[in-house]
């Protein structure tokens, strides 16, 4: 079975008393963390105005919000002294200056609500431009990457940088940043607020603090290894899930519910006992924090009545001391999650980083050449290639194709038959030799310019999200309505599509199940029928339609190449018998050419091939 990976969520920080603790879960790690934070930085140098100024308000805030516990403690000791004055008999509450104190702390708080509100939304602002700016970049990097570089990975893989990275990388640059900001200047300013108020009790603070860490990293290490294996059982499991459903068919065909419960158990007896075991260790973290917490409370309490007894401090500073010792908490907490973050953030944006730096295709010319029109001559001239240099796969393929002649390329399996069409796509370029279209070198083309003069209908069919009518007219955006049904009568799936609901307005998408696979096919045929090249390309092109729709189809295919260089990659012989020429290839060398009758009389590679199909339609 296989194994998915799913991104993974950090734990949000656990918070209480005076300890203080971060997401428990694994973390993906960058390979290279400071080269990539480098990167990073001078990615979003352009937006370095806006990061400044969002750093201004959020300290701003900050400290405004760290000055109201201060504010309110004198209002606190004017409301204890006014109490104690009216108990004596010597005064009353001044309540004029207490509502003047609370006034003052009230436009603090919304100064620092205001400077917060500001922050975010310029953090969001910025962030969101960002990641649209690397998506953009993103898309427009597909299109100048070479074809080896999606050959050599996975759909999934480079979706995932689009996707799941770049929203990683943004979700992360707006969270980290403010809360970096806020929470080292939360703890500088606590910090000096606190040793304003009473160093001793300040000292007993800090002293609690260790003993909190300690016991937490204990807790953390032991629950960190059953963490890992729950996410690694938790992606076998959802990697078998969906390969039993994607395949229930074929597990019921061959009797394998048993099995497969059996090994769903397995895997699940395993994610339940690291799923346990974690959330249980995770589930200690809370009650710990607390308890050294309460401690803490009790011990400055204790403290604080005793200052306060000997007259060292007033009671309001007693009551601003306790509640600076639960927001210090607080930031240490943030700062634990801020580096789970910035671990997810510059792993996302090492992988951005990698895609964007790929090596490119040149995809324009020195002197690029521009032909009015493309005749359609064609010459492989001593032509070696290699997906890697280690390997060659074309051995001095030389051929020359005149304009119109319709060529077939056959031979077995791996003789390189659509590595020859990939060349003169120029997807791939040549290590040796020449390919020439009218006599010019296909190197000295721009891409765009040689691509737009070649068509192609490949095994594997491609529809879009969209009408039948957008579909067919991929190729050829201009075309009108009339040239669409023509082409779609030339491949004989006009009177299918007048059939279907909303006919050529029709939406095509995943759910699509009325259309089959052979009819998906007939409308990529009249989607390259309808563009219209000088030179065509047929990759198997009816391999998924029925042998009368295959014979209806050959007729248009042979209208359709009238006047036009074709290449036709075909297995099936029976239907390349009108080739004007035959090149049969076998390991990467043209062992034989000539037409069909020529190859026949040779009794040669392409006879034997021939008479051995025959031989199976026969038997």
């Amino acid at each position: 079975m296989s194994e998915n990976k799913h991104d993974q969520k950090n734990a949000g920080p656990r918070r209480g008393g005076m300890g203080f603790g971060g997401g428990m879960g694994p973390v993906e790690k960058a390979k290279d963390f400071k080269g990539t934070v480098g990167k990073l930085l001078h990615y979003i140098g352009a937006y370095k105005i806006g990061i400044v100024v969002v750093m201004i308000f959020a300290a701003l805030s900050t400290v405004f919000t760290i000055w109201g516990p201060k504010i309110l403690s004198k209002a606190i000791t004017e409301l204890f002294d006014g109490i104690m004055r009216k108990y004596q008999g010597t005064g009353n509450i001044h309540f004029d200056k207490i509502g003047e104190t609370l006034l003052f702390m009230l436009g603090l708080y919304l100064v620092a609500s205001i400077f917060s509100w500001v922050q975010g939304w310029m953090m969001s602002t910025l962030t969101q431009r960002i990641t649209y700016r690397m998506r953009k970049e993103i898309s427009e990097k597909i299109n100048r990457m070479p074809m080896n570089y999606f050959e050599s990975r996975t759909t999934g893989d480079v979706l995932s940088r689009i996707t799941n990275d770049v929203d990683t990388l943004g979700q992360s640059l707006n969270q980290s940043i403010t809360q970096l900001i806020t929470s080292v200047f939360s703890i500088v300013g606590i910090t000096i607020m606190m040793l304003t108020i009473s160093p001793i009790m300040t000292g007993i603070t800090v002293i609690i603090l260790p003993i909190s860490a300690l016991l937490i990293m204990i807790v953390v290490k032991q629950s960190q290894k059953y963490f890992k294996t729950q996410q690694e059982f938790l992606g076998k499991i959802n990697g078998q899930v969906e390969e039993t459903i994607g395949g229930h068919n074929l597990v019921r065909l061959f009797n394998q519910e048993e099995k497969s419960l059996e090994e769903f158990k397995k895997q699940n007896d395993i994610l339940f006992d690291s799923a346990w075991k974690s959330q249980f260790l995770s589930g200690l973290l809370q009650p710990i924090m607390n308890f050294v917490g309460n401690l803490g409370y009790v011990s400055v309490a204790i403290a604080g009545g005793v200052l306060a007894f000997n007259g060292t401090i007033s009671v309001g500073d007693i009551q601003a001391f306790i509640q600076y010792v639960r927001n210090f908490t607080q930031p240490i907490a943030q700062l634990a999650q801020v580096s789970n973050l910035l671990q997810s953030m510059v792993a996302s944006a090492e992988r951005v980083f990698e895609f964007l730096e790929e090596e490119e295709e040149e995809q324009f010319a020195q002197n690029p050449i521009k032909l009015e029109t493309v005749k359609g001559d064609v010459d492989f001239e001593h032509v070696h290639f290699g997906y890697t240099p280690e390997k060659t796969v074309i051995n001095d393929f030389n051929s020359h194709v005149d304009a119109g002649q319709m060529v077939a390329i056959v031979g077995p399996t791996g003789a390189g038959k659509t590595t020859m069409v990939k060349l003169l796509e120029r997807f791939y370029d040549v290590n040796n030799g020449e390919i020439k279209i009218d006599g010019h070198n296909i190197q000295d083309f721009n891409r765009q310019d040689l691509r737009k003069n070649i068509g192609m209908v490949l095994q594997d069919t491609w529809l879009f999200k969209g009408t039948i009518m957008d579909n067919l007219r991929y190729g050829n955006l201009d075309a009108s309505d009339e040239e669409v049904y023509a082409a779609a009568k030339a491949a004989h799936i006009h009177h299918f599509i007048e059939t279907q609901p909303g006919g050529y307005q029709m939406e095509l998408n995943e759910e699509t199940s009325n259309i089959s696979q052979g009819q998906k096919q007939l409308l990529t045929i009249a989607r390259a029928i309808l563009a219209n090249k000088p030179i065509l390309i047929l990759d198997e092109a009816t391999s998924s339609v029925d042998t009368r729709t295959e014979s209806m189809i050959q007729q248009a295919m042979e209208n359709l190449m009238k006047g036009r260089t074709s290449f036709v990659i075909a297995h099936r012989l029976s239907t390349i018998k009108d080739a004007d020429k035959i090149l049969v290839m076998d390991k990467g060398d043209i062992v034989e050419q000539g037409n069909h009758e020529e190859l026949l009389e040779k009794g040669g590679f392409y006879a034997g091939l021939y008479n051995s199909q025959f031989e199976e339609v026969v038997a």
